[in-house]
């Protein structure tokens, strides 16, 4: 069974070897010791959410503090091929079942998308704590999933901003029911021509997610416009919090993530 995972900042364990001891603190500290129960012999790993991570044996814990022997240091890099999740807010929570999920299956960031279509809005202070709700969403399903990677939740975007985001991307993608083109075919099409050019496929690949009533027509076109491509993910209509994680399980393995 794999070693349960506590996050520290980035940067904390720089510097650290074997043998070197570190002390964890904070909330991660405290669930570590009052909720999990740790105790010293215990195996666990500690990781920075920016790809470090350490692994080593629990020798002591204290008030709100978690004492851990070093016994190895790794640094694990992040993928060739970064997939993104753009996500339409949507109502129920099924946005942040989206995040969370994807977040399992290995999503590299996500980015709330205001669309057209979203039921649920994100104004004000609201907007803060929403976006607030999805870096913890991301933050306990990476720790569930034992990454050592934290997903980054970018600002939100409207429709212009997505469509910047699309331009600067190296392939964006528009999850749509009407697509001609399947989500393999496009994503095998895309390897391919990187691979006659001589160049490894790497980059930042945008999965496109609408809310629960479709993206309008007006924003495919305007998506399309600066640089997005339709494709179609399967036969059956999936729903919102859905449909990207199963984008991402299909993008991960084509572009050789898995």
């Amino acid at each position: 069974m794999s070693n349960p995972v506590f996050f520290t900042a980035p940067g904390t364990l720089d510097g650290l070897g074997p043998g070197d001891t570190f002390v964890l603190d904070g909330a991660e500290a405290r669930h570590a010791v009052t909720v999990k129960r740790l105790e010293p012999g215990e195996a666990v790993d500690i990781a920075d959410g920016a790809g470090k991570r350490l692994t080593g044996t629990v020798t002591g814990s204290g008030q709100g503090t978690l004492t851990v022997l070093t016994a190895q240091i790794m640094e694990e890099h992040q993928p060739a091929v970064r997939l993104v999740l753009v996500q339409a807010l949507a109502k129920g929570d099924r946005d942040e079942l989206a995040v969370e999920t994807a977040t399992e299956l290995g999503i590299d960031a996500v980015v709330p998308w205001q669309a057209e279509r979203s039921i649920v809005r994100w104004k004000g202070e609201r907007a803060a704590k929403a976006h607030a709700k999805w870096r913890s969403v991301a933050t306990a399903a990476a720790k569930q999933a034992r990454r050592a990677w934290i997903p980054e939740v970018r600002a939100a975007v409207d429709g212009s901003g997505l469509a910047a985001a699309i331009a600067a991307a190296d392939l964006a993608i528009i999850l749509h029911e009407d697509a001609k083109r399947p989500l393999r075919d496009v994503l095998e099409n895309w390897q391919h021509q990187l691979s006659a050019e001589d160049s490894r496929a790497e980059g930042e690949v945008l999965l496109i997610v609408g809310p629960e009533g479709g993206i309008s027509p007006r924003e495919v076109t305007k998506l399309s416009d600066a640089g997005a491509v339709t494709a179609l993910l399967g036969h059956h209509v999936l729903r919102s919090s859905t449909a990207g994680p199963a984008a991402v399980v299909l993008a991960s393995d084509i572009l050789g993530r898995w």
